[in-house]
């Protein structure tokens, strides 16, 4: 369960001072992915596609401190756990979120993936797993190519949050572009640019996990 903690006390005094009443918090990043061993991994195993990247994104966060801590109204939240949210279409022909909780094992993960996705299919209903965990939503755009996406700027939705389109092929590799976006008290630059780099590591060792 999360617990409010003191900014002051925090890692995240500074940015909290200068950017927690900021009119404008988030701060976007884009990058291009190479996603090729996605595709041989997705297609050898039968498994989806995006649920590799979402447990990849996970993956790539939990050693990252600053992932824990989430400003909340004018509050500085801190978590214990890690889930990812993604977009799903229910049978009715809208749409709703689904959280998955972060397990390190992939078989797991997956197992999750797939059974909170199809329960929030079926019952046109979100799986909501924020008073539990720190939430890093998703959202895949797969019916276009796209080079960027930029969310809200509100700071209504504070998560961190990933946006990508549909993946393109360049010679013998396949492309992913996302973007990256996050608010400034949560992380600077060099957090998210470590979680990049973590997040491209991370797609690139998947297939050493079988």
């Amino acid at each position: 369960m999360p617990k409010e903690i003191n900014p002051k006390e925090s890692s995240r005094a500074t940015a909290y001072e200068l950017w927690m009443k900021a009119r404008d918090p988030m701060v976007t990043f884009f990058k291009t992915l190479d996603v090729t061993n996605f595709l041989t991994v997705s297609r050898k195993k039968k498994l989806k596609f995006n649920m590799l990247l979402c447990y990849c994104i996970a993956k790539a966060a939990v050693n990252i401190e600053e992932f824990y801590t989430l400003p909340v109204d004018e509050k500085l939240m801190q978590y214990d756990t890690i889930a990812v949210s993604t977009i799903v279409n229910n049978k009715r022909g809208g749409i709703n979120f689904c959280d998955i909780p972060y397990t390190e094992d992939l078989e797991t993960f997956n197992q999750h993936y797939l059974e909170n996705t199809a329960w929030v299919a079926e019952h046109c209903d979100n799986k909501d797993l924020s008073s539990e965990s720190l939430v890093i939503g998703t959202s895949a755009i797969i019916e276009t190519e796209l080079d960027g996406i930029v969310g809200m700027n509100t700071g209504i939705f504070n998560n961190p949050f990933i946006s990508w389109g549909r993946y393109r092929k360049k010679d013998l590799q396949y492309e992913l572009p996302i973007s990256f976006q996050f608010h400034h008290t949560q992380m600077d630059g060099s957090h998210a640019g470590r979680f990049l780099e973590n997040l491209q590591k991370e797609i690139n060792v998947l297939l050493m996990r079988g």
